[in-house]
């Protein structure tokens, strides 16, 4: 399944690849290096949400969140993290 995520910089998907398989590891989830965007499965297999490979449209947006939440969240403070201490070494 290809990813339809859009991210401002494309050339960065490699890069937000290696830091989602990182901190989703820090997190307790096994996550592959060659395809990381299969955490969600563990992740909707852990809360009983039925998530299959290929069309997912009739999960509800509340679903799609308790999965995609965890992963997005983590990252997202991560990064805040990093920007952080980058700042306070200049």
């Amino acid at each position: 399944m290809a990813n339809k995520n859009k991210i401002l910089v494309p050339s960065a998907r490699k890069e937000l690849d290696k830091l989602k398989v990182r901190v989703m590891k820090e997190q307790g989830y096994e996550v592959k290096n060659n395809n990381p965007d299969d955490v969600k499965y563990e992740i909707a297999d852990e809360l009983s949400i039925p998530l299959n490979n290929g069309y997912n449209g009739k999960l509800t947006s509340e679903q799609a969140g308790k999965i995609g939440g965890p992963i997005g969240g983590s990252m997202v403070k991560e990064m805040v993290r990093m920007a952080q201490e980058q700042m306070l070494k200049k």
